[in-house]
């Protein structure tokens, strides 16, 4: 039997010397038929419970499964396993599964590899909002080398839900509220994690989740329902998806939630008619954590064994942890199921492990890791991202940066010294011994002339103030006061929902006790979601969002607090102004009767603004940037025919720095309403103080089509707003019309 990376060098080559593009076609179809051989030779020798093995993933040993792992693997009765980060264990496992089975057909390993695997980069959200496609792409590919290098082959990453509810602790995953953004960057990782080809030692299978709309769920409660209209379920919740399979992620997960009554692991809709009948997926689909099982909870599914015929029967390929596929074989010869779904299933995953290499390279370098993990390029790497997704919200009389000449600081808070609350939320084996504090970088950046002036104040929850007096008078001592505040990493993530996005615990109020000293205070902000700071926006001169950044945290802060680097980082998610107007985003319907502040029978509220308190894409930087000379080639194109946009962006300030320049459109009238605005582009420029570029946008038609009233996918004729600007509440304006 011919192996997979022998096959690629000798297409490759062919097609090379046939310096021809439709053989490089026709040489590729030949590669995907000799995998189908190799698949179908297995097929026709597999018993039916070496078929379901193969759609069996426990988790570590004794978790829903029979505490006798070795010898589940040695009867073909396990095709992959998820958690395992020992790589000697992993080695062994594989061992018995390439050399002591009937078959040796390969384990794939998998981890949920999030926002880095040893070298933890800021949370995805945060990521996000750098608005760094390259450097999104960059830190993906160093997880996946790090993860690689421990015998990790699959990753369940990226998390592409759109997530319009800050509530969800799982909005930290995610890149936020936008498809258009979030699409782009679902590439990114896809292509960061798997390459051009993921059978290279340094590349990992990826896997898009949670399918589908799972950041949809109601009141922001984890796990819970979902109601979304098809339409908005392709215009908004789909499209990444779609994105990162057009890019060639190798597999998806079926997230926990119901969609319109169909739980997502249960619904061949979105698995099979919409994801391999309209998309033509060809990898596997593996459920999320027990969630085939979890169909009888919802009511789908009256026992074990009915769960598993639905969730086989619905496109879920490979279980996670349950057990429930364990009935199919009995289930077949009862003449109830049939073994066609399962060939297919099996199919599917076979698939994946030909072309992950896994036949030709079953083992992993047990000696690879000590020099990969931890790499100085991969530190840096994390320090860059840790100043690109820093979002500047305020900065009254240009209060930061900092100089380094300050002779004492205050550096109040809980979250000032705090190692673990830095790594986020699903930190892979980050370790808290890695991570660089707050404290570390800032005493590392103004040296021994600068008195740092520590004190805690409070904890991140409860409601002692038995340490205010401490940080008051650290407050006194001092210049400038830098108070580091947020939710904790046990705030966010799975599992993790609140029905409060106030600062947790007495923070506030501590924040108010040191403003009251009249000390100049830099709010240094950590989160893994939009928060309700509306007394701290209005009174506190100057705020800086850190998410959760990684192990690079404390480097990557001091670089931006003192000035050696200029904030570029814009909002991918609304901030609201409180609880009671979620969901609020930015791309959403004018209404029958848009909000007007001078008329009580329009769409607001009345006890706060309609508008947020931050708005999408907004962010600040340390010099200023001026918008003219918006342009439109043509104020009528045809259809089909791209839309030539351009505008001047001037650098007024007295600082170089980088500005992301935003395209938002509004179809004015269509069959059905949509959104007052769209992003549709974007692009992040660097300019020295006094320069002016000219930033072009080609904007296809392709970005202007939406799911009309019949359900077809289509650009309507029409006039469209546009705006270029620096976030969807400001810039500049102009349209065109599209003819037929």
């Amino acid at each position: 039997m011919k192996t997979y990376n022998l096959l690629v060098l000798c297409i490759l080559s062919a097609a090379l010397l046939s310096g021809c593009e439709a053989g490089l076609k026709r040489q590729a179809e030949n590669l995907d038929s000799e995998i189908e051989k190799q698949i179908d030779e297995f097929l026709r020798k597999m018993t039916l419970e070496e078929k379901v093995g193969q759609m069996t993933q426990p988790g570590k040993h004794g978790e829903d499964g029979p505490s006798d792992i070795e010898d589940e693997v040695r009867k073909g009765k396990v095709g992959s396993f998820l958690n395992i980060t020992d790589i000697k264990q992993r080695n062994h496992l594989q061992k018995i599964a390439v050399e002591q089975t009937r078959l040796g057909i390969p384990l794939i390993f998998a981890f949920d590899v999030i926002h880095g695997y040893r070298t933890i980069f800021p949370v995805p959200l945060a990521e996000a909002t750098s608005w760094d496609i390259e450097l999104i792409e960059r830190t993906a590919e160093i997880a996946a080398k790090e993860a690689r290098a421990a015998g990790i082959d699959w990753t369940f990453s990226p998390m592409i839900d759109i997530a319009r509810d800050p509530r969800w602790g799982r909005i930290v995953e995610g890149a936020g509220e936008d498809p258009y953004l979030g699409s782009l960057i679902a590439r990114a990782k896809v292509r960061g994690y798997q390459g051009n080809d993921y059978s290279d030692p340094e590349r990992l299978a990826a896997c898009l989740k949670h399918f589908a709309a799972y950041g949809a769920v109601q009141a922001g409660r984890e796990y819970n329902t979902t109601e979304v209209s098809e339409r908005v379920l392709r215009n908004v919740y789909l499209p990444p998806f779609k994105a990162g399979v057009k890019e060639g992620a190798a597999t998806l997960m079926s997230g926990f939630n119901d969609l319109d009554g169909i739980p997502a692991s249960g619904n061949s809709y979105i698995l099979t008619d919409i994801l391999r009948g309209e998309w033509g997926f060809d990898g596997f689909v593996v459920s999320d954590w027990r969630s085939v099982k979890q169909l009888i909870y919802h009511g789908q599914a009256k026992d074990e064994e009915a769960a598993g015929i639905i969730g086989a029967s619905a496109g879920v390929d490979m279980e996670m942890v349950s057990r429930t596929y364990e009935n199919l074989p009995r289930l077949v010869r009862q003449g109830k199921f049939p073994e066609e779904v399962i060939d297919q299933a099996v199919r599917r995953i076979l698939r994946i492990k030909i072309r992950a290499g896994l036949f030709d390279n079953p083992y992993a370098d047990e000696k690879l890791g000590a020099s990969v993990m931890l790499h100085p390029e991969h530190l840096k790497i994390a320090r860059e991202m840790v100043r690109s997704s820093m979002v500047l919200l305020k900065n009254k009389s240009n209060h930061l940066p900092l100089s380094k000449g300050v002779k004492s600081i205050a550096l109040i808070g809980p979250l000032a010294d705090s190692r673990k609350d830095m790594l986020g939320a699903w930190a892979g084996i980050g370790k808290e011994t890695d991570v660089v504090t707050v404290l570390e970088g800032i005493e590392q950046t103004v040296g021994s002339d600068c008195a740092v002036h520590y004190a805690k104040g409070c904890d991140v929850l409860g409601d002692s103030k038995e340490d205010f007096a401490e940080a008051i008078e650290a407050a006194k001592q001092s210049e400038v006061v830098i108070m580091v505040m947020g939710e904790s990493v046990k705030l966010n993530g799975e599992g993790h929902s609140r029905t409060s996005l106030d600062l947790p615990g007495v923070q506030r109020e501590l924040i108010q006790e040191i403003y009251k000293t009249g000390k100049p205070v830099v709010v240094l902000l950590f989160t893994g979601r939009p928060l309700t700071i509306n007394w701290v926006y209005e009174n506190i001169p100057a705020i800086l969002i850190a998410w959760h950044p990684g192990i690079q945290a404390g480097t990557g802060i001091a670089d931006v607090i003192f000035g050696d680097y200029n904030p570029s980082g814009k909002l991918t998610v609304t901030f609201p102004r409180n609880v009671g107007q979620i969901p609020i985003y930015y791309n959403a319907k004018n209404t029958g009767r848009p909000p007007d502040a001078n008329d009580r029978w329009t769409s607001k509220y009345i006890d706060v603004p309609w508008t947020p308190l931050i708005p999408f894409g907004y962010g600040l930087s340390y010099t200023v940037f001026e918008y003219s000379n918006l342009q439109i080639a043509k104020t009528k194109v045809v259809l089909d025919e791209p839309i030539l946009i351009k505008v001047d962006v001037t650098n007024t300030g007295n600082r170089a720095g980088q500005e992301v320049v935003q395209l938002y459109i509004r179809d004015l009238v269509g069959s059905v309403t949509r959104p007052v605005k769209e992003l549709k582009g974007f692009k992040k420029i660097f300019l020295n103080p006094g320069e002016t570029k000219t930033v072009t946008f080609n904007l296809s038609q392709d970005n202007l089509k939406f799911y009309d009233r019949q359900m077809n996918f289509v650009v309507e004729p029409g006039e469209f707003k546009v705006w270029v600007g620096p976030n969807s509440a400001e810039g500049l304006e102009s349209g065109f019309e599209i003819v037929e």
